[in-house]
């Protein structure tokens, strides 16, 4: 089969899908004993192995996270997703638990193996190579988070630097003492490293850091908030990539057009699909991604419905200079993410797109609340310690926030270091009546 690091402008779609079908065929024919997936496809009639493509998207149910939550709640500690016995299997993780219970994910030495590998492709595209230096300045927790890219750096020949358990000042000591070429962190996180290092008198723009891969949240995607990171970083280079625990590394950032994310179709079959009717969307038009791993034979995942909003690029390969399936912005949002204020359609992206033009904004908070059966939306944000007219700002900022997504959303100002400060996924959206 052709190798997960080789698809380019110069493949075609057909012979993209070809290569998918053989790898879809190859992880059915393993599932006869998988207790979850086989009887679902067998009732299917799946169970000889999908005829095309379509053959499978249109016969293969969805999958859902609470359809998973609940078997492992029936089937305690990992539950029936599980292709091998027990014994095959090497590592565990668990999601975070920010949209409900977490689940527990298991990975045989195999199915680890192929997510380094799709790992290696997000390094390639970055430009990355075995001499560069990772560094990973994050806590290493029982969800997936960087833990697969720290071991593919190894495998790829870095030298993979870790940062956990560290105050942030520490972890810039041991970036710029082992002089790192490339971070890996969360948007936020590349923004919050360089706020303390401004106020420890750390110098970043002479660093020997020239990529940061950031994931985790929509920011990588979204221009203010890259062009952010990279002039606090003396103009290194932010790469956008998306994951998950349950499904793995799914994406690279488009090098020549960095609002562009590139599912890694030779490793996973993509859909985009309408919420509600669950049907495929045109492409220009917002949907969920469904994901179904084609290579996570240990613990697959068919026709998952990851939540995430995306919008399929209506641009050409020609121009993208790949042919795998671009989104357009990235991650726009979770499902559950996405607000109606007023008849608009509200995306946390396009907030940060608009709070993180202004450089005097050091954090912000969206707070949601329901009268009379509306959403309504104010914005707390905290300006940095330099700036003398931060009403001017939270003005500035309103008559923004009014052009750009035709809303008035109030903006109020809090004190110095009162807003919450993250390593990982912010949670920036607030419900004040109880909500999530």
């Amino acid at each position: 089969m052709i190798s997960d690091l080789s698809f380019t402008q110069t493949e075609t779609h057909a012979l993209l899908e070809a290569d998918q079908l053989g790898r879809l065929r190859k992880l059915v024919a393993e599932l006869a004993a998988n207790r979850f997936y086989a009887p679902r496809l067998r009732s299917a009639g799946l169970l000889d192995g999908p005829e095309s493509l379509a053959d499978f998207t249109s016969r293969m149910p969805l999958t859902t996270k609470d359809e998973l939550v609940e078997d492992q709640r029936l089937h305690p500690p990992y539950g029936t997703n599980l292709t091998f016995p027990l014994e095959r299997y090497v590592r565990l993780h668990q999601t975070s638990g920010t949209s409900g219970k977490p689940l527990r994910w298991l990975d045989t030495e195999e199915s680890w193996s192929w997510m380094l590998r799709v790992w290696h492709r997000v390094f390639a595209e970055a430009s990355l190579t075995p001499v560069d230096r990772l560094f990973f300045p994050f806590s290493f927790g029982p969800f997936l988070g960087f833990w697969a890219a720290f071991d593919a750096a190894t495998r790829y020949g870095c030298l993979a630097i870790p940062g956990g358990g560290m105050t942030s000042k520490a972890r810039l000591e041991v970036l710029l003492d082992n002089a790192a070429t490339a971070v890996c962190c969360t948007p936020t996180y590349a923004i919050r490293l360089a706020e303390i290092a401004a106020a420890h008198g750390i110098e970043l723009e002479g660093s020997s850091v020239r990529v940061l891969i950031v994931a985790g949240e929509p920011g990588g995607a979204v221009s203010a908030v890259r062009d952010r990171i990279s002039h606090l970083w003396g103009g290194a280079q932010v790469i956008d990539h998306h994951g998950m625990t349950e499904v793995g590394p799914v994406s690279f950032g488009n090098p020549q057009r960095p609002g562009i994310l590139h599912v890694l179709e030779s490793s996973y079959l993509a859909e985009v699909i309408d919420s509600a009717s669950g049907l495929p969307v045109p492409r220009g038009d917002v949907g969920e991604l469904v994901l179904t791993t084609l290579g996570r034979h240990g613990s697959p995942l068919l026709r998952y419905r990851t939540g995430d909003l995306v919008k399929v690029s209506t641009r050409e390969t020609s121009e993208l200079g790949y042919a795998e399936l671009a989104l357009e912005g990235g991650i726009l949002a979770r499902v559950d993410d996405m607000v109606v204020v007023r008849g608009v359609n509200l995306y946390p992206s396009a907030v940060e797109e608009v709070v993180r033009t202004l450089p005097e904004v050091v954090e912000y908070r969206v707070e949601l609340s329901t009268r009379a059966a509306m959403t309504e939306v104010r914005i707390e944000i905290e300006t940095n310690p330099d700036c003398r007219q931060p009403k001017t700002i939270a003005m500035r900022l309103e008559e923004a926030l009014r052009n750009a997504l035709q809303l008035r959303i109030p903006v109020v100002l809090a004190g110095s270091e009162s807003l919450p400060r993250f390593e990982l996924k912010a949670k920036r959206w607030i419900r004040l009546d109880g909500g999530a």
